[in-house]
């Protein structure tokens, strides 16, 4: 009797023992990063030229396709872009990369294989400036560092912090404009 009721007990606590395999969503991982690395990128370049009558056009042309193509609802792993806190990183970065552009388009800046940058050549930045930049540089890597772990947070993983720096480090250097510098296997080369 003690020997069932010990056996019973140990079946149940494996019945219990439930593996859950959750994935790392790469493809929807890229997409998000994507999204904000241009978002950033976009907030220290010059406006772009738009027509009167463009904005309202494609506003009323995506409305008609919404209603005449009914959207997909398949099954996709998604990554959670929107907390409060990636939207103040998202803000605090994009009005630093307008300071900041104009040192990538020097080469004074370069993206660094771990997602982060750093002054590259200091030559092309005036003495006075120099400082400022080594801030600028500095106060970005912090808020990339915060994106990355919050990116991951924020989706209920923080074991996927690797994964997402290793994919917004591919995204940053992919969404530069041509010119810039960029760390790959140790070496440095200009997109």
């Amino acid at each position: 009797m003690k020997t069932r009721l010990v056996f019973c007990a140990l079946a149940c606590v494996l019945a219990a023992c439930v593996t859950v395999n959750v994935y790392f969503p790469a493809s929807a991982a890229e997409r998000a990063a994507d999204i904000i690395v241009k978002d950033i990128y976009d907030a220290g370049a010059a406006p772009k030229p738009t027509s009167g009558l463009a904005a309202p056009l494609r506003a009323g042309l995506v409305a008609v396709l919404n209603v005449l193509v009914p959207a997909a609802h398949a099954q996709q792993p998604d990554i959670n872009i929107s907390t409060p806190a990636i939207a103040t990183l998202r803000a605090a970065m994009e009005a630093r990369h307008a300071q900041l552009r104009a040192h990538y388009d020097s080469g004074a800046i370069g993206m660094q294989a771990d997602g982060l940058i750093v002054l590259r050549d200091p030559k092309p930045v005036p003495l006075e400036a120099r400082n400022l930049v080594k801030k600028l540089v500095a106060d970005e890597n912090l808020d990339r560092n915060r994106l990355y772990s919050e990116v991951a947070q924020g989706n209920g993983h923080p074991e996927w912090e690797p994964d997402i720096r290793r994919i917004f480090a591919a995204a940053w250097v992919e969404n530069a404009p041509a010119g810039w510098w960029y760390q790959s296997g140790g070496n440095w080369s200009q997109k």
